[in-house]
Parts: C-alpha cells; sequence; structure tokens
C-alpha cells in the first residue's frame, strides 16, 4: 500500500509540473487575446472615421492599425524566424485592414509557436542593445497594448464605447 501511495503521488507531481505554462505559453494565450481586443476595437470605428485623428501630429486610427502590424512582422520576420508575409494595399478597406490585422496576429503567433522555449533566453542584438527573445516577446505585447490604448481614446473622442476590457 505504501508504494502504491508513493506512486500515486509521484505520478499526480509529475503531471502537475508537466501541466506547468512556459513562457511561450503565456504569451500565446495573451497574445490571442490580445488580437481579438483590437480586431474587436477595428471593427468598432466606422470605415469613414479609418481616417480620424485627433490632432495633425497623431497618426490616424488607419495609420495606427498599419503601424501595428509592420512592428509584428518586422519582430517575428527579425526575431523568430518566420516566413514573409505579403504587405498590404495600405489604401484598401476597413474589411482588407482587418483580415490583414487578424493575419498579423496569426504569423506572430505562429512564428512564437514554432520557437523552442530554450531558445527565449537566447541573446540577440536588438537597436536598443543587446536582449533576451523573451523581451522581444514582451515587447510585441507592449507595443500593441501602447496603441491599442490610443485606439480606445479615439473611440471615446467619437462617441463609440470601447469593447469590455480582456486582460488574459
Amino acid at each position: 500500500m505504501k508504494k502504491l501511495t508513493i506512486l500515486i503521488t509521484l505520478f499526480c507531481y509529475s503531471q502537475s509540473n508537466a501541466q506547468e505554462p512556459t513562457n511561450k505559453a503565456v504569451f500565446l494565450e495573451k497574445w490571442e487575446n490580445s488580437k481579438e481586443y483590437l480586431v474587436a476595437i477595428a471593427e468598432l470605428m466606422p470605415e469613414n472615421q479609418y481616417d480620424y485623428a485627433p490632432t495633425p501630429r497623431q497618426m490616424t486610427f488607419k495609420a495606427q492599425l498599419l503601424h501595428i502590424t509592420k512592428n509584428m512582422h518586422w519582430l517575428a520576420n527579425s526575431y523568430f524566424a518566420a516566413k514573409k508575409m505579403d504587405t498590404i494595399n495600405e489604401s484598401g478597406s476597413k474589411a482588407e485592414l482587418i483580415a490583414y490585422l487578424n493575419n498579423s496576429f496569426n504569423h506572430v503567433k505562429q512564428a512564437v509557436a514554432a520557437t523552442n522555449p530554450t531558445e527565449l533566453s537566447q541573446k540577440v542584438e536588438f537597436f536598443a542593445g543587446q536582449k533576451i527573445k523573451l523581451q522581444i516577446l514582451n515587447l510585441l505585447q507592449d507595443h500593441v497594448t501602447h496603441h491599442r490604448g490610443q485606439l480606445i481614446v479615439y473611440l471615446n473622442l467619437n462617441e463609440i464605447t470601447p469593447p469590455k476590457y480582456t486582460g488574459w
């Protein structure tokens, strides 16, 4: 009976450790929620307001979305060996831009999913100095969050209620 108890304990312990999330898994879960949240924001803004900017020195709503996607492509292609994605026709419709936004998030997700978790501690050269790939993942999410916050302000300035926040 004692051996059976020990075996069961060891099995349960090994299963609980195997189930612990990795940095990569945590990022991918958050990335998917970030995509859904940003796409919901992009869908709320009427197409005739995609050229809206609160002041002349700020990017338009559309330019913000394009900037986010370009940053995703740059970081995924530079640090996670993603296959190059076709660029978007920047004068395309709202529907085309939202499709491209979805594809851009999926592009990053596939590149990160294909990355060996041990690579996340690998040092890479970055314009801000040497970083590890985990820091690049944090930058990817932080950059989206920064510009998404601006887009929420754009919605509010146009009296459009933003979608409910999705954190995880």
